[in-house]
């Protein structure tokens, strides 16, 4: 009887908790790591109105610091370090802040113009950004003190930069190198849920099982102590 119970049990637990256990695996992706970047010393950056993303200006590549973590974007994918030069591991989303980022921001780098306005923009060195990021965001620095550094400096509507968040997330969903990333990473992630329902679907089928041959067993037990019972 004991492990009739315990069959029961088991194989209701077993019928229910497969859809969230599939719903929760952490499935895990191998990509290739970004080639490095040879600094001669710790890169210097600015930061874009409106936003507190740093970008360093004097590489070519799509290189920033935001909230403590060094990105890059690299073949269609992004990573991401504690560090400028090396530790980069891969980073499973777009980063939020990208859709801040102005696609225009190196043209107004180099004229010094922000949108029409004189952009008198600060070169921070890597240390100290690392140092005092948290206590610039923290205390709204740069729009409160500096403007940004950007002459007759006026913000834009939040409706404003809704839409242009929406915007630039589009065009960056119809990248080449984007939608190639998001067809290898496709197959990959569909191939270990597949394996982990067949396994699941497996251990059903034995404990239905265990618990048939239980429940038989349980039968004939009563039917022979009834037998023994008439008898006596």
């Amino acid at each position: 009887m004991k492990k009739l119970i315990f069959g029961t049990m088991l194989l209701a637990l077993v019928i229910v908790v497969p859809i969230q256990t599939m719903a929760q695996v952490n499935i895990g992706i191998s990509f290739p790591l970004p080639p490095p970047i040879v600094f001669a010393a710790p890169p210097e950056l600015i930061v874009l109105p409106d936003t507190y993303v740093y970008v360093a200006p004097d590489i070519d590549v799509d290189f920033y610091f935001w909230k403590g973590w060094w990105w890059r974007f690299w073949e269609g994918r992004w990573y991401r370090s504690r560090y400028y030069n090396r530790g980069w591991s891969y980073y499973n989303n777009v980063p939020s802040f990208y859709f801040d980022v102005d696609p225009g921001w190196r043209g107004y780098y180099r004229y010094h113009n922000w949108h029409g306005h004189r952009w008198n923009y600060e070169r921070i060195p890597g240390r100290r950004l690392q140092q005092n990021w948290s206590t610039w965001q923290k205390d709204r620095h740069w729009e409160r003190r500096r403007t940004w550094g950007v002459q007759s400096y006026k913000p834009r509507p939040q409706q404003q930069r809704r839409e242009l968040r929406q915007q630039r997330q589009q065009q960056y969903q119809q990248r080449p190198e984007f939608q190639q990333h998001q067809q290898q990473r496709q197959p990959q992630v569909q191939k270990p849920r597949q394996q982990l329902q067949e396994k699941v679907q497996q251990q059903q089928r034995q404990l239905k099982r265990k618990f048939s041959s239980n429940r038989d067993k349980s039968k004939d037990l009563r039917h022979s102590k009834d037998r023994r019972y008439r008898r006596l």
